[in-house]
């Protein structure tokens, strides 16, 4: 039997100096559920992207996550789905979510990229906006022009507490989707 082949995608910015930012939620996600994988895989590295994979219960899942900041996201992402044959629905990025206060979780699938460059360019690169997306808010200024500082800034402290649960409940929609994926993928291939 053939395997399901997926593409997890977390965006944010390379680099030591962008590790903690909102914006780089989405590498903190896909870093925590490639450690609770007891598939072992291990992020082999090169200028353009970090990429892992493990293989298990049929499944291969890759763990991508692009370097070459957070607009130029969709290179990678198309590299990756061509090479592999994995087609943008079996595509999941994770991403900072203004429009969302801070905490709240949403999954879904399509749909446009609302303002996010890291999403625009995947949506341009691949010439297909079907992948779905695990939107994780980070809440939004007032001021719509601090919108460039606010997603390149620090949680606050108190947000920094809630970040470890928000994490494991991301990590739990991840792999709904995985499972929802896994059983829509098995019906077809009875069915064939």
């Amino acid at each position: 039997m053939a395997n399901l082949k997926l593409l997890l995608v977390g965006i944010g910015n390379p680099g030591q100096k962008y590790a903690n930012h909102r914006h780089n939620i989405g590498f903190v996600i896909l870093d925590a559920f490639l450690d609770s994988s007891s598939g072992s895989g291990s992020y082999q590295e090169n200028s353009k992207y970090s990429l892992a994979r493990t293989d298990e219960n049929g499944i291969t899942l890759f763990y991508l996550k692009p370097l070459e900041f957070m607009n130029l996201s969709g290179k990678a992402v198309a590299e990756i789905a061509r090479k592999n044959g994995i087609p943008a629905e079996n595509i999941l990025v994770i991403h900072d979510e203004i429009d969302f206060e801070f905490g709240k979780l949403k999954l879904k699938g399509g749909g446009g990229h609302a303002g996010h460059n890291g999403l625009r360019d995947i949506v341009e690169k691949l010439g297909s906006n079907a992948f779905y997306r695990l939107r994780f808010g980070v809440g939004k200024p007032v001021d719509s022009s601090e919108v460039p500082d606010h997603v390149l800034s620090n949680f606050k402290p108190e947000e920094k507490e809630k970040i470890p649960e928000l994490v494991k409940a991301s990590l739990q929609k991840i792999s709904d989707w995985i499972r929802e994926r896994k059983n829509g993928f098995q019906k077809n291939s009875d069915t064939q």
